[in-house]
């Protein structure tokens, strides 16, 4: 897995798929290290789980040079942990954001009636997921590399009513998305 790192890098990319304003909290995410670049990645695994459209796989590139005075594969096992605690926790919020919004039926009728029905979307395949596998259906489809999950987790926060189990299952499938990724990386760099 360890060996897999280069591959992972230009797998991921170069911390270079952000807009100009984000570009600076993608870059110190790349370039992390330490104690404080600990905190960098739980802050932006928090982001992006409610707010930023951005990679989450971006989180591994400093796996090889975080300094924490652990081996790569302490240091991959650190960015794993802290990243899908920051994610749980970012969840947690949009969770709560949208209990509110449940609340706030204006707020869901403008979507309903603006152009992309992306309630009726994301619900219709949230709930298919969540009626076949529960919470279970929402940490798999947490793990998908490369798939932008924000708009699941907003989807299931509507659907569903329990904090514990929802965080659970966000800090699961925030950790299988990283663990699946090296994995892939892993097994390109097995087919080269």
């Amino acid at each position: 897995m360890v060996a897999s790192l280069p591959i992972l890098v230009s797998f991921v990319g170069d911390c270079t798929t952000a807009g100009d304003s984000l570009a600076l909290l993608e870059e110190a995410v790349c370039t992390a290290t330490g104690p404080t670049g600990l905190a960098i990645i739980a802050v932006y695994s928090f982001l992006i789980a409610f707010v930023l459209p951005l990679p989450s796989e971006v989180v591994l590139v400093p796996a090889e040079s975080l300094r924490l005075g652990l081996s790569t594969t302490g240091n991959i096992v650190a960015i794993v942990i802290v990243s899908a605690f920051g994610k749980a926790v970012g969840s947690l919020f949009a969770f709560h954001i949208g209990q509110e919004a449940k609340e706030y039926g204006p707020l869901v009728r403008w979507i309903q009636r603006s152009r992309f029905d992306i309630i009726a979307w994301s619900e219709k395949n949230t709930i298919k997921l969540a009626k076949k596998y529960g919470y279970v259906g929402l940490a798999l489809a947490l793990c998908v590399p490369f798939f932008p999950d924000t708009l699941s987790i907003y989807a299931f926060t509507v659907l569903e009513e329990d904090y514990l189990r929802f965080g659970a299952a966000t800090f699961a499938g925030s950790a299988g998305r990283l663990i699946v990724t090296l994995g892939l990386a892993g097994g390109t760099l097995a087919l080269l």
